[in-house]
Parts: C-alpha cells; structure tokens; sequence
C-alpha cells in the first residue's frame, strides 16, 4: 500500500502578510490542549476532595488523555483525510470546548474521565495536523522558525498557562479553572477561523502510511531516539520535585520559583533549538542529546549545593525546550514527501513515550528512590545521543 494518496489540489498559497498570525493562532491551538492536559497536575488535590476519590485516581485525568492522544494521533490523520485543515482544526478546538466545559460541571469522576478522553482525542488531532503546519504557513526559508512558534505554545503552556489555570482553580475553585480553559479554546477556534487560509488535504493519509514510513532509515532512527529521550526525560523530570526537596536550604516557594525559571528556559531553547534544526535537525538533536544527558546525571551528586542544583535545572530546560522542534524537523526532512503522516507517527511516538517515562519513572522511584529515577533519565539520553550519532546523514533537510 502506498504510503499516501496525494490529492489533486494545488500547493497553498499563503498571503505573507498573513502567514505571521495564521503560525500565531496554530501556536495557540497547541498552547489550549497542553495547557489542558496538564491542569489537572495542578489542581489533582482539589479535583480528588470535590470527587470524592483518592489523588491516585484523580491522576487518571492525566494519563488517560496522554494514551487517548498517541492513539488519536495516528487515527485522525486517517479519519478526515480529505478535510480542509482549517476546519479540522476548528472543530477539534471546539470539541476541546465542549470537553472542558463538561469537566468543570462534572458531577461525577467518571464523567470527568469521559471528557478528559474527548481532551485527548483533540490532543493527538491538534499535534497531529499543526505540527507540519509551518511549511506550509510561510515562505520555504521562514518554514523552521514557524515550526519554532508552533512548538512554543508547549513551552509557554508550561510557563504561564497551567500555573495560571492552577491558581484561577485554588482561588475560585476547580472547576472555574475548566471553565476558563473552555472559554479559551472557543476564542482560538474563532481566531482560526478567522486567520488561517483554506488548508486543502495535500496527502490522503491511510494506515497503510504508517508501515511504509517506518521502512525509511532515516524516520526510525529520529523516532527511536525520540522514544528514548522523552522516555527519560519523564522518567527522570517527573520526579525531580522530591529531589530539589532534599537541597540544603530549599524551600517550597523557591522550588516553584526555580521550576518556573525551567519553564522560561525551556521558551529560549524551543527557539534556538530551532534555529539550529531548521539548518541541521541531526546536530540539533546530538547537542539536546548530550547536554540533557550530562545534566540530568549531574544532579545526583550535585543535590547538596543550592547553586549547583538550580544552574542545572536551568539548563535542563534549556536543553528538553528544543526537542519537539528539532525532532520535527528531523521528521519533515526525513518524509518530505508524507510530512503529515511522518507528523502524525511523530506525535504518536512522543506520547507513548510521555506516558512510558512517567510510568517507568513511578517504578524507580517507588522501588530504589527519586535519584535513581534521574540517573534512569540519563542513562536513556545516552542511548538517545548514540542513536543519533549512529544515524550519519539522517536528518539533513531536503530542498
């Protein structure tokens, strides 16, 4: 089977002086879905008490989301293969609405749980689709720093999106924090609406596709080390809490100081990241590689210097900020020819391995400490940076 069906249609012609806010508005199409993933991290106390159920089952509202959208990732693709991806993207930031909407009056935890598996449906369908969004966007030459603003949306979901929504629900309470995320989601479908241009199908995208992109060398090297290097950063990030605690002379308002000068840092190397990729994807990623490997390793015998541990973080953030972009640029270079289905394995690959980190993370931790889950992290970014540096060649982008 063919890896896709390419549809008559010509290539999009993107006015210049619209392409700027048409990448802003998909930017703020990934800030709304991460930004509601990852609230319940904030607010899981709260939801637990108001639903009457353990923190451990509240936790379910973030990971069933995380396995819906590798899974939603690769299906929608195939789904809505002749659909405009304007108005593809507009419903789904409808459906993240009406999902959001139906968990803040959720009277129940099921019924919380059901619409967080609408939450990740919209997930995969909006990584999916807006991550090969760029090139088509903007000018060839403009194409990988419109990759970057895309994959910013992550990065500042992080920084300023889930604390805000997280102390919107301690003061109002949690379910005001759903709510305001339902009213954003509507706004950014309007935007769209409003600034992207019509988006035609360029590739009828089938299930087929996905077999025949992973026989190109190129596209299973990237995947595999990204599967590494998320696998480690979750499993070695997720626990980095309970490792800062143990700092002489930290404190509970310090650690979310220094975690959100991690988030801010991440920003800065989401950019250059991909200014680095747009040129040379495979350097990018070596760079990522070893520098998130070294600092992740160096945390453990640094933990009892204040000093030490916050420089580190920093640079952890600095570090994981340019992945998605350099990955996807990597992804693009090595499939030009079937970017939104390479896009789509892409995004489902990245939320397995979310969901793997977390949860091999959780077993290290439980069984030998949060340290070890950290030399876990490094140990994987060093398989990762081998896996790259094997693939000679791999990710040079394709004119």
């Amino acid at each position: 089977m063919s890896q896709s069906t390419q549809l008559p249609t010509p290539p999009a012609a993107v006015p210049r002086r619209r392409g700027g806010p048409a990448v802003l508005a998909v930017a703020a199409a990934t800030f709304s879905v991460v930004t509601t993933e990852m609230l319940p991290v904030g607010l899981l106390t709260s939801i637990g008490s108001g639903l009457r159920v353990s923190d451990g089952i509240a936790g379910l509202a973030v990971t069933l989301p995380g396995l819906v959208a590798a899974l939603a990732a690769l299906l929608l693709p195939v789904a809505v293969r002749r659909a405009d991806r304007r108005t593809v993207l507009c419903v789904l930031m409808a459906l993240l609405a009406a999902a959001n909407l139906a968990s803040a009056l959720a009277p129940a935890f099921g019924v919380l749980l059901v619409a967080r598996v609408l939450v990740g449906v919209c997930i995969g369908g909006v990584w999916a689709i807006a991550a090969g969004l760029g090139v088509r966007l903007v000018r060839e030459e403009a194409a990988g720093r419109a990759t970057a603003v895309i994959f910013s949306g992550i990065a500042v979901a992080s920084v300023l999106g889930v604390p805000a929504g997280t102390l919107l629900g301690e003061l109002a309470g949690w379910r005001w924090g759903f709510a305001a995320l339902a009213a954003l989601a509507l706004a950014v479908a309007a935007l769209l609406a409003t600034v992207l241009p019509k988006l035609p199908a360029r590739e009828g995208v089938r299930l087929g596709a996905f077999a025949g992109l992973l026989r190109i060398g190129r596209l299973r090297a990237g995947l595999l080390a990204v599967t590494l290097l998320v696998t480690g950063h979750f499993a070695a990030y997720t626990y980095v809490r309970p490792v800062l605690e143990r700092v002489p002379g930290i404190g509970a308002g310090l650690i979310s100081g220094l975690l959100l000068a991690y988030g801010t840092a991440g920003i800065v190397g989401n950019f250059a990241g991909g200014a680095v990729a747009a040129r040379d994807p495979r350097r990018a990623l070596l760079a990522i590689c070893a520098g998130l490997g070294t600092v992740v390793l160096l945390l453990v015998p640094a933990g009892g210097s204040l000093l030490a541990s916050a420089a580190l973080l920093v640079a952890w953030g600095l570090a994981y900020g340019g992945v998605s972009v350099s990955a996807q640029n990597w992804v693009m270079a090595a499939a030009p020819h079937a970017r939104e289905a390479a896009s789509a394995l892409f995004a489902g690959v990245f939320n397995v391995a979310i969901a793997l980190g977390a949860f091999a993370g959780g077993r290290v931790a439980d069984s030998r400490g949060a340290g070890d889950a950290l030399w876990l992290g490094g140990a994987l970014a060093g398989l990762a940076l081998v896996a790259v540096a094997r693939a000679k060649g791999a990710a040079t982008r394709e004119g």
